[in-house]
């Protein structure tokens, strides 16, 4: 044994602690194929912290960093290109305090609202979606596509909402986003300040404040994009037309879909 272990270059324990691991199953392996499972599923879509709350929803509970490690032991992480940094000549780069904080209780109507962009996949390519929700009832108050993930998607969102909430709108209205690239440009911080929005952003590598942005995409994707198969932009636009119709005047279908439900 000990000249089998100086020929391969390992210690004696070493060797003892291998042959001990033989036959038993990995750590993470049923995890790990939940993952693989779920990340199927998303078409490869899930980042560590969408993974995390869908296996949160399964009533698996587990740190979100363990998901992270977990996905990037098995190589399962998303395939989606991730968010590239605000790099422009001549842009200046925002950053605003994290005044939802969690806090997902709003008095009133259109006095705290979540935005964020997702991806929808088709047959013709990649159709962005940027969302704006109100916390007060979970309803989505304006949504835009684009073919382009662009500082402009996110300004016809604003644009929208402000014009079919005009009348209604809060004095003191918060707009909560994560730090991605669009969200800390000149032209959002010009633009909430035209609009006298007060801008509010999560916490780096924090997967709870953005939650209910999120979890509208998830719930979007799983009862309907993911089914109906969309095979271009416009099945696209009609699919995500009809079902946020659906969703904003279904009340009992929202009443579920708690802020509670989604962070504890």
């Amino acid at each position: 044994m000990a000249v089998m272990c100086k020929f391969f270059g390992v210690s004696r324990s070493g060797y003892y602690a291998f042959v001990h691991r033989l036959g038993k199953p990995e750590k993470d392996a049923a995890l790990a194929e939940l993952i693989a499972q779920q990340r199927e599923r998303s078409l490869r879509t899930y980042g560590y912290r969408r993974m995390w709350l869908w296996l949160k929803r399964q009533n698996i509970f587990r740190n979100p960093k363990t998901v992270l490690r977990i996905m990037k032991k098995y190589d399962l992480l998303s395939e989606i290109r991730r968010r590239r940094k605000w790099q422009q000549m001549g842009q200046q780069v925002h950053k605003y305090k994290n005044l939802l904080n969690r806090d997902f209780h709003a008095d009133k109507p259109n006095s705290k609202w979540v935005t964020d962009i997702s991806y929808i996949h088709t047959k013709q390519g990649v159709l962005y979606l940027s969302v704006i929700r109100d916390i007060y009832d979970n309803s989505i108050v304006a949504y835009k596509t684009g073919t382009e993930q662009t500082v402009n998607l996110i300004l016809d969102t604003i644009r929208l909402a402000i014009k079919q909430e005009k009348k209604k709108v809060a004095a003191e209205l918060q707009l909560h986003s994560d730090q991605g690239a669009q969200y800390a440009s000149q032209a959002y911080f010009e633009l909430t300040k035209t609009y006298g929005i007060t801008p509010s952003m999560s916490r780096r590598g924090n997967p709870y404040d953005n939650a209910m942005a999120e979890n509208s995409f998830s719930i979007l994707k799983t009862e309907c994009i993911y089914r109906l198969k969309p095979a271009n932009f416009s099945e696209a636009n009609e699919m995500i037309d009809r079902y946020i119709h659906f969703y904003n005047h279904d009340v009992m279908y929202r009443g579920w879909i708690t802020p509670k439900n989604i962070t504890s």
